[in-house]
């Protein structure tokens, strides 16, 4: 196995690791702003506030976004098992 098959291996790894858990932070990036403004606007300091809405909606969103996690995960799963043949 030489350098380039593993930065080859890594480089898939996190490119699969972005599509996966892009979406759920970007979602609760948005959510934790949009509660944080509405708290500076009422002028309400309560924690609990902005976790537990964003702890609803990213178990939504993984919950929506399963089949396509699934999807990725099984084609990397795939991708891997295939090039161990060509390994050495």
């Amino acid at each position: 196995m030489t350098d380039l098959v593993v930065v080859q291996i890594v480089r898939q790894a996190f490119y699969y690791l972005f599509l996966i858990s892009g979406p759920v932070l970007l979602i609760s990036l948005i959510v934790g702003l949009l509660i944080s403004i509405f708290q500076a606007a009422t002028s309400i300091s309560e924690q609990t506030l902005t976790f537990v809405p964003k702890l609803v909606i990213v178990m939504v969103l993984i919950v929506l976004l399963l089949p396509w996690i699934i999807s990725l995960m099984k084609t990397f799963s795939l991708e891997m098992f295939n090039m161990i043949p060509t390994l050495k």
